[in-house]
């Protein structure tokens, strides 16, 4: 394993998957019943902004710090940089939240997680993982694991609360990756069926994506929600733009994120490039 997210922590794929993320904790705490949620590529947690790695490409400057820049933002944005502030007050030891630090997923995630929640976070990477369990060392609500996060679907669904929360963002290291994730997504909803599936991805290709596309749909009864950003055209070979494909999305998830995804849009783009939808896969 080669790919080291430190390079690309905060960037504009970061805050639109950590946004959606928000978003679906959010719509899942409108039930008092307490959920599950399990992240099968977790990384380190959290990651230093300042580092020799960060700061080699820089990208959060065009993801993260736009975000803080801009005026008013949605009520959903507004606590995904909350919990972006705190975690920078926290680890700074400082009330004064600067940018040194972005969040990853799982450290987002516990941000908002409830007294009675849990979180599961697998990580692969030897030393990420070891970063990663410092990173929720004490912390009951947490269990970490150093395991490929495909094997966690197997080990640790369905979960005890009966509610769930999936968290899929593998480093797509791999050519075939699009077509693990379609295969392990099967076994999983016949295990838990019910739970809400978020499956991160790079826009890169089109027709990649529509070969991902309609193996999802080939496979998968529930409902699959796409949500898509992106801030340069089609050039082929580039990092184009970010997605997730949500299965089972909470109640409203789709006029929601149709109300957040024009604002990314605005915040991120570079020179109007680009585009953003939401739409249900048929």
């Amino acid at each position: 394993m080669n790919y080291r997210h430190g390079y690309h922590a905060g960037n504009f794929t970061d805050v639109v998957k950590h946004v959606c993320l928000v978003a679906i904790i959010l719509s899942l705490q409108k039930k008092t019943t307490p959920f599950c949620y399990l992240d099968t590529h977790a990384g380190t947690g959290i990651y230093d902004l300042f580092s020799t790695e960060a700061q080699k490409s820089k990208e959060y400057l065009n993801g993260v710090e736009k975000i803080i820049q801009q005026p008013d933002p949605p009520e959903i944005v507004q606590t995904y940089l909350h919990s972006v502030h705190h975690v920078n007050s926290r680890y700074s030891g400082t009330k004064v939240a600067a940018l040194n630090y972005y969040p990853g997923s799982p450290l987002l995630a516990r941000e908002l997680l409830r007294a009675d929640d849990r979180m599961i976070a697998c990580e692969l990477h030897a030393e990420e993982y070891r970063t990663l369990k410092n990173t929720f060392a004490n912390d009951r609500q947490v269990a970490v694991h150093h395991t490929d996060g495909f094997l966690g679907l197997k080990a640790f669904l369905p979960p005890n609360e009966k509610r769930g929360f999936i968290l899929i963002d593998p480093p797509y290291e791999n050519p075939d990756e699009f077509t693990r994730i379609a295969h392990s997504l099967h076994p999983a909803l016949k295990r838990f069926g019910s739970g809400v599936y978020a499956i991160w991805y790079p826009i890169k290709e089109k027709p990649q994506l529509e070969r991902f596309y309609r193996a999802l749909k080939t496979d998968i009864e529930q409902e699959i929600l796409a949500a898509e950003l992106t801030i340069f055209p089609d050039l082929p070979n580039h990092l184009n733009g970010t997605g997730l494909v949500i299965i089972n999305p909470p109640w409203q998830l789709d006029k929601t994120l149709n109300n957040l995804m024009p604002w990314l849009w605005n915040a991120l783009t570079i020179n109007k490039q680009g585009s953003f939808r939401v739409h249900y896969l048929k």
